[in-house]
């Protein structure tokens, strides 16, 4: 595609707008400058060609216009010395030209319009470069900060993942040490309660009654609860009972 043929998209062309919209505009607004600086190149590469054409039509269409009042002068001196033949060949041959200029004429108007495109290419190309180049910087500095703060979210993103997992394994603790609760309180509530007269009964299969009795009512009479005597006497007859020794009254 000819430079010329792109004019219509290059013109139209909103680079500002277009590195908005990218996802890494630090990236393309290399790659785009790179493009802009090779268009650049091609226009200012095929202007003096333009130029020339325009120039070499242009200096066509004006000897043509030169050639139509050099005839027409001619065909007036023709018939001023009286010679009509004369004159009708120099305005057949102004009416050839004429119809030739108007050819020439549009060629010219045409060069001259590929010349003005040219340089409305050059122009544009040059504000967008020199636009692009002044935000390149910008550009990748806030990039750089915006790579930067990631980081730091990333970090600190990883420093809730490691509360977070701290928090879990709290609560999971929490809820062992709840189970064992629960579990030790349901073995006390299965143990089967004790028999006090059994165990009772083991101390005096052991031969310990006797002593704990007397001690204990020696310890009655002597803070005044009951006199020892009589509570000897009922041991006493309680033993003659369980050996069958009769009690002496």
């Amino acid at each position: 595609m000819g430079i010329l043929s792109r004019f219509k998209n290059i013109m139209a062309a909103n680079v500002n707008a277009a590195l908005d919209k990218m996802e890494d505009p630090a990236k393309m607004i290399d790659q785009t400058l790179r493009q802009l600086a090779t268009d650049l190149a091609a226009v200012k590469k095929e202007t003096a060609g333009v130029m020339a054409e325009e120039t070499r039509t242009r200096r066509e269409a004006e000897a043509n216009q030169a050639e139509v009042k050099k005839n027409m002068d001619l065909a007036r001196k023709a018939l001023q010395a009286g010679n009509e033949d004369h004159a009708r060949v120099f305005l057949n041959k102004k009416n050839e030209l004429e119809a030739q200029g108007l050819e020439l004429q549009k060629l010219a108007e045409a060069a001259q319009q590929n010349a003005v495109q040219m340089r409305q290419m050059h122009d544009k190309l040059v504000r967008d470069i020199n636009s692009l180049r002044s935000r390149q910087a910008t550009i990748k500095s806030n990039i750089a900060v915006a790579k930067a703060t990631e980081r730091v979210q990333k970090a600190g993103a990883a420093g809730s993942k490691a509360e977070g997992a701290m928090q879990a394994f709290n609560r999971f603790e929490a809820q062992a040490q709840e189970r064992l609760d629960r579990a030790r309180a349901l073995t006390a509530l299965n143990e089967v309660p004790k028999d006090e007269a059994m165990a009772l009964a083991d101390l005096y299969k052991n031969g310990g009654g006797a002593a704990l009795d007397d001690e204990l009512a020696a310890l009655k009479a002597e803070m005044g609860l009951a006199p020892a005597v009589p509570v000897e006497d009922e041991l006493a007859a309680l033993y003659a009972e369980i050996d069958n020794i009769p009690v002496e009254n």
